[in-house]
C-alpha cells in the first residue's frame, strides 16, 4: 500500500461514487469497446481498464487506489483480467466501481478469429505426426486423472456423499463443505484446481456434518444426518457450480458468517480476533494461507485479506496441535484512520462477520525439502510466520536453523515478544532476532531498516550448500526492498517466498 493524500480515503471514494458526479465522461451512457479504442485510454488523465470483459474508467479513482497510480498503470489500455488476480481476486470491483463502467468489450469479429485459428493450424501442420499422438494422450490421460466425481447412499437417519478424487495425498485441509439451511456445498482443492458438490437438499439435515476421508484412496465422504426418517428420492437440486473441476481462480470466492466470540489485546494497536465457524462448516486454513474478511461499509461490499494465527505459540513440540475445527484467530492492527479496521474494532462480542475460503500459494512441501528456514517480518508480516513456525518446528526435521528477523519501529510494537523469547530458550534450532526503526534510548538490541547490510549478518545459511528458503512478508516496499536485497546477497527466486496477500 501506498500513503494516500488527505480526502483520499475509502469511505472519500464512497462519497464521491455516490455523489451523482459523471465518472465515465459519457454522461451515464455505455458503449461497446474495440481493443483498438481501449489501447487509446492509457494515460493516467485518461484510463480505462477492462476486467472480465467490462471496460472502466479508472481516472477518476486513481488517486484513491490504495496499490498507488503505478499499479493502476500497469493495465491502462489493456485487458487487467491476470493482473488483476493475482494481486487482489477478492476484491468487489463490480460495487467499488459500477459508476466507472464504460460498457463491454466488443466481441472479436468472426475474421479474426479465423485468422487466428488459421494461425494454430498450421502450427499444428509443423508439428510431427507421432509428438500430436503422445501430446493427445498425455491430455486425456490428465483429463482423466484431473476429473472426479461423486456417488450419494441413504440410511433411514444419514445421507452420505462421495467423492473420488483420485488423489493420495487428501487430508481435511483440501476439503471444505458447508451446510446451512438445506444449501450443501462441498469443496475439494485439487492442486490448483477445485471440484465443487453444491446442490439445495431434498430434504433438511441437522446442523452436524461429519468429513472423513481416506488418503490413500484420495476418497472423501460428507455425511449429513436427517432431521426426518424418510427416504429421498433425490440428493437435490443442482446449483450452477454444482459437479464441475475448474481453476481456483475461476470458482470465485466464497464465504460464511462467523461469530466474533473475543477480542484481546496484544499491543497498544493490535488485538486477537477469535471466530467461531458454523456448525455445519469443515474449514481447516493451511499452514501459510490467508482468508478474506468482509464488510459492509457505506452500502459498498468491502473485503481485506489475513493470516489465521495460533491463538498462542506452542512451547511443547512433541506433536502436532489439533485443530478444533471451530474457531480461526486473527491478529489485526487496528489503524486510527482505518475504515475496515475501525468497523472490526466495533464489533461486539456475539456479532457476525463475513470469512471466505482459505487462498495463497504457500506449499508446505517447500520447508520439508529445506534445512534452513529463514522468515523476515515487518509488523503484522508476522502472521503468516505464526503456524509456519510450528509446523517447521513439530513436523520438519531435517531443519537445522529457524531464524525469525522481526523489523518493528518500537519495542512496544513487538508481537508476542515473550512467547517467541520464550521459544527461542526451548528450542535450540530457533533463534530470534528483533530490530527497530525508531528505538527508545534504553535499547540495546539492532536498529534500522530492512537493508542488505543487516540482512548479510544475520541471513546466512548454517553450512555453504545447505538448502534454504527465505520467507518474507511485511509492508509492500519492505518485501520488494528485502526480496532485491536477498537476491543482491546471491540468493535465489527459488529460495524466496513472498507472502504479498
Amino acid at each position: 500500500q501506498v500513503p494516500l493524500k488527505p480526502g483520499r480515503s475509502l469511505m472519500d471514494w464512497i462519497r464521491l461514487t455516490k455523489s451523482g458526479k459523471d465518472l465515465t465522461g459519457l454522461k451515464g451512457r455505455l458503449i461497446e469497446v474495440t481493443e483498438d479504442e481501449l489501447a487509446k485510454h492509457n494515460k493516467k488523465e485518461d484510463c480505462w481498464i477492462c476486467i472480465r470483459g467490462f471496460v472502466y474508467n479508472v481516472t477518476p479513482y486513481m488517486e484513491y487506489h490504495p496499490g498507488g497510480e503505478d499499479e493502476l498503470m500497469k493495465a491502462a489500455g489493456t485487458d487487467g483480467t491476470d493482473l488483476f488476480d493475482q494481486v487482489h481476486r477478492w476484491v468487489n470491483y463490480e460495487s467499488m466501481l459500477k459508476e466507472c463502467l464504460v460498457g463491454r468489450m466488443a466481441v472479436k469479429p468472426i475474421a479474426a478469429l479465423k485468422g487466428e485459428l488459421l494461425h494454430i493450424l498450421i502450427f499444428l501442420q509443423q508439428i510431427p505426426a507421432v509428438i500430436l499422438v503422445v501430446f493427445s494422450k498425455l491430455l486425456t490421460l490428465n483429463l482423466v486423472f484431473k476429473s472426479s466425481n461423486y456417488d450419494w447412499f441413504q440410511t433411514d437417519s444419514l445421507i452420505t456423499i462421495v467423492i473420488y478424487t483420485k488423489q493420495k495425498d487428501m487430508n481435511a485441509e483440501l476439503v471444505i463443505v458447508d451446510c446451512q439451511d438445506k444449501r450443501l456445498r462441498g469443496e475439494i482443492i485439487m492442486d490448483d484446481h477445485s471440484y465443487l458438490v453444491e446442490v439445495d437438499l431434498d430434504h433438511v439435515v441437522s446442523e452436524d456434518v461429519a468429513v472423513n476421508i481416506a488418503e490413500k484412496v484420495g476418497k472423501v465422504e460428507i455425511i449429513l444426518n436427517k432431521k426426518d426418517n424418510i427416504h429421498w428420492k433425490v440428493l437435490g437440486q443442482p446449483w450452477e457450480g454444482h459437479n464441475t473441476f475448474i481453476k481456483r481462480t475461476d470458482r470465485g470466492l466464497f464465504y460464511r458468517k462467523c461469530k466474533l466470540v473475543s477480542k484481546t489485546e496484544v499491543t497498544h494497536d493490535t488485538k486477537l480476533f477469535c471466530l467461531m465457524l458454523p456448525k455445519g462448516t469443515h474449514l481447516h486454513v493451511p499452514t501459510g494461507q490467508h482468508v478474506y474478511l468482509k464488510q459492509i461499509i457505506a452500502g459498498t461490499e468491502v473485503a481485506k485479506p489475513y493470516t489465521p494465527v495460533l491463538p498462542f505459540l506452542p512451547l511443547d513440540f512433541q506433536e502436532p496441535p489439533r485443530h478444533d475445527g471451530v474457531h480461526i484467530y486473527l491478529m489485526i492492527k487496528i489503524y486510527s484512520h482505518g475504515l475496515f479496521t475501525q468497523a472490526l474494532d466495533h464489533l461486539q462480542i456475539g456479532d457476525y462477520i463475513s470469512v471466505s475460503n482459505p487462498e495463497g500459494n504457500f506449499k508446505k512441501s517447500q520447508v520439508q525439502t529445506s534445512e534452513d528456514l529463514l522468515l523476515l517480518a515487518g509488523g503484522t508480516g508476522f502472521t503468516p510466520m505464526v503456524k509456519l513456525l510450528n509446523f517447521a518446528l513439530t513436523e520438519v526435521s531435517c531443519l537445522r536453523t529457524v531464524k525469525l528477523i522481526f523489523f518493528n519501529k518500537t519495542e512496544d510494537d513487538i508481537l508476542w515478544r515473550n512467547q517467541l523469547e520464550q521459544l527461542a530458550l526451548k528450542d535450540e534450532r530457533f533463534e530470534v532476532q528483533f530490530i527497530l526503526s525508531q528505538p527508545s534510548k534504553n535499547w540495546v538490541g539492532k536498529q534500522g531498516k530492512i537493508s542488505s547490510s543487516l540482512l548479510s549478518e544475520f541471513v546466512k545459511r548454517s553450512r555453504r550448500d545447505s538448502k534454504v528458503l527465505i520467507c518474507i512478508c511485511g509492508p509492500a516496499p519492505f518485501t520488494e526492498q528485502g526480496v532485491q536485497y536477498l537476491k543482491d546477497l546471491g540468493y535465489s527466486q527459488e529460495e524466496i517466498h513472498t507472502f504479498t496477500a
